[in-house]
């Protein structure tokens, strides 16, 4: 496996040919004095950017006008004389220099106009670049080129990895040579497809006909959950989660969890912009770097910071001095997270429909996140075993062989949970598991209402809205969680009542809520869409209630006097034969609004900003670890932390705290 270094920047430079004095101002010893300030030790930089100009000379593309020397070569030569690695970008799926050339070889929609980020030869930016015509053997030219040139580098990063459902006449031609209906739309998307695989073969052999173990990456975001064909084609991921550029603070730790059972080396990719890419003079709050690349190394991964690198080619003092209070951190940590290991008892099965949104996915994982319980992400390729207990998000369909393997864990005393359509067969309509109760038809009423079982909430004891129609459900063997209430009607246009929707009847509908019977939990109401949806408090509690109950002495983490918004992973590192259990914790508030701006490429909209760093005192854990444990210490401080260990379960309390600890428990 190839191994990632933990403290990466991605140094952005995509730089207009109509700026002068390129890199100019590039001086060895400040680049090194600043890398090493910043704690850095690896560096992506530039062979060619989406402008399509190349920072080094080239006979197959075209090196930038106004740049004067080989500036990839000064700074690959600085950062090797202070041992920081410089992995090498090529911009791949857009490039301005190929299409102003070849405006052929652009992409093109089924209605004609060019696909991508810009249509009109007189609107401002990137153009999008098909896979399926000769752009792919000049991109294929320029990889061999770069690394002939640069043979120390340490990877290839390829970006803007992705094909759409192309109309060009190279598309064309082969969608009616290989028995593709152009016209189908279905088939259209089946082609662009079969384009990208041969991306990703053609783009590795370029890669190692030069270099046979030269590591190589191709962006698109993050992995597609159950597209294994092209991770053969990777030597490691580089998850690319900007919180505050559209992904949220909830993104990454469900795409780590995820990608931690690839068998692949990975990182998290942040910014160190105040929105995103392209953000000359954005700048984070140093808290928000410190929590996010904390929020890295506790999901398993290593850190990249987003940069961009002035045309100048004078790395921003302002920007190194916030990356390096982060990184500090980072390095102080490592030891206790190289080599690492999830120790999550609780997978999510994965719906791997791309059409879905990913909704129960992320429903599933945000309510994990805040009930504080440890788990991991998993595709019905998986292996299942090693976890006590499976989470079937509301939208994953059963296949046969799924059905097989949640089956067999069962059978071995495993429990699951599911929820809304994951029970059924989609084709019958009758439940693929015995759940303690009779089934019909999905409610023709939406929302209705729960009332919980007594207890359950301890705030709410009247029933709440369920905005997702529930399945109707009898429960007859097994223990029923609420009762669902129904509204008088549905809205329309002669049954509606006040502003939004009708209210419950005064009596039960006779139906049930959920259902607890032996290893098995079901909950009629798509829950985990349901509250990636709303965020309703009560539906969190409610279902944080019913995986208590479900769950009994099994679950591995109980967090007490501890906020929602606060995080725990729990790792093991068995070469050390240790757990570590990291905690986080930050306030996010949303700053800004919807406006409208000149000359940028995006409106204002709101932003989830970390400012403050808040410490908490006193907060107490509950942790199922084997035994026996010898000592429980929080780190990197190295400061001993009492605790109580008995039948399998760890106690001990943190008395303070901030931003993030880890509690190495040996």
């Amino acid at each position: 496996m190839h191994k990632l270094r933990f403290r990466q920047v991605h140094l952005d430079f995509h730089t207009s040919p109509e700026i002068p004095e390129i890199g100019v101002k590039f001086d060895k010893k400040q680049w090194q004095d600043r890398l090493k300030k910043a704690h850095v030790d690896s560096i992506t930089c530039f062979s060619s950017c989406h402008h399509g100009m190349s920072y080094h000379p080239t006979k197959v593309g075209m090196m930038h006008p106004n740049l004067k020397f080989n500036l990839l070569r000064a700074q690959m030569d600085a950062c090797k004389e202070i041992d920081v690695n410089v992995p090498v970008y090529l911009t791949a799926g857009v490039n301005n220099y190929a299409a102003s050339l070849h405006p052929e070889w652009r992409e093109v929609n089924s209605d004609g106009t060019y696909a991508g980020w810009v249509q009109s030869p007189l609107e401002p930016g990137f153009m999008k670049m098909c896979f399926n015509t000769p752009y792919l053997d000049y991109l294929c030219e320029m990889i061999r080129e770069t690394i002939t040139m640069f043979p120390e580098a340490d990877g290839i990063f390829l970006d803007i990895i992705t094909q759409g459902p192309c109309c060009c006449p190279w598309c064309l031609k082969s969608m009616y040579r290989e028995g593709f209906d152009p016209q189908l739309p279905a088939d259209r998307i089946a082609h662009a497809r079969k384009v990208l695989v041969n991306y990703y073969k053609r783009t590795f052999e370029a890669v190692r006909s030069v270099d046979p173990k030269m590591p190589i990456f191709h962006n698109s975001g993050d992995i597609r959950i159950g597209d294994h064909e092209i991770l053969p084609y990777f030597s490691h991921l580089e998850l690319e989660s900007l919180p505050t550029g559209g992904w949220g603070y909830d993104h990454y730790p469900m795409c780590a969890a995820y990608s931690r059972n690839l068998g692949l080396d990975f990182l998290g990719m942040t910014g160190k912009f105040h929105k995103t890419w392209g953000e000359f003079g954005g700048f984070k709050h140093p808290n928000a770097l410190r929590y996010e690349c904390a929020a890295m190394i506790a999901n398993n991964s290593k850190c990249s910071v987003g940069d961009q690198l002035h045309p100048s080619g004078e790395l921003d003092e302002s920007t190194y001095e916030i990356i390096g209070e982060a990184y500090s951190h980072v390095e102080q940590c490592e030891p206790w997270c190289k080599d690492a290991l999830s120790a999550a008892e609780i997978a999510v099965v994965a719906d791997e429909n791309p059409d879905h949104k990913q909704n129960s996915n992320v429903g599933a994982s945000r309510l994990l996140l805040e009930l504080h319980l440890p788990f991991d992400f998993v595709d019905s390729g998986m292996e299942f075993g090693k976890y006590k207990c499976l989470i079937v998000a509301d939208e994953t369909e059963l296949s046969d062989a799924l059905r097989m393997k949640l089956k067999m864990f069962l059978s071995n005393g495993g429990r699951v949970v599911f929820a809304g359509d994951s029970l059924f067969d989609r084709e019958t309509g009758k439940p693929v598991f015995d759940a303690g109760a009779e089934f019909g038809e999905r409610s023709p009423f939406c929302p209705d209402f729960v009332k919980c079982a007594e207890d359950m909430v301890s705030f709410v004891k009247t029933p709440f809205a369920m905005r997702m129609p529930s399945r109707r459900m009898k429960v007859t063997s097994g223990r029923s969680l609420g009762k669902i209430y129904d509204p008088y009607f549905n809205r329309d246009v002669r049954h509606f009542c006040s502003h939004q929707y009708t209210p419950y009847e005064t009596k039960p509908s006779g139906y049930d809520a959920a259902v607890i019977s032996g290893n098995l939990l079901y909950f009629a109401h798509p829950v985990f869409s349901l509250y990636r949806a709303t965020g309703a408090v009560v539906l969190q509690k409610y279902v944080e209630k019913a995986l208590e109950l479900f769950l009994g002495d099994n679950r591995q983490v109980i967090a007490e006097n501890f906020p929602s918004t606060g995080r725990v992973t729990l790792m093991r590192q068995p070469a050390e034969n240790r757990h570590i259990l990291h905690v986080l914790y930050a306030s996010t508030i949303l700053r800004g609004g919807d406006q409208k701006l000149i000359n940028f490429q995006h409106d204002a909209t709101p932003t989830e900003v970390i400012e403050e760093l808040l410490p908490l005192r006193n907060v107490s854990f509950t942790v199922r670890v084997p035994g026996p444990v010898a000592s429980v210490t929080r780190e990197p401080e190295g400061i001993p932390v009492p605790f109580e260990y008995q039948d399998g379960k760890l106690r001990f309390t943190l008395d303070e705290f901030t931003c993030h600890t880890m509690a190495v428990i040996r």
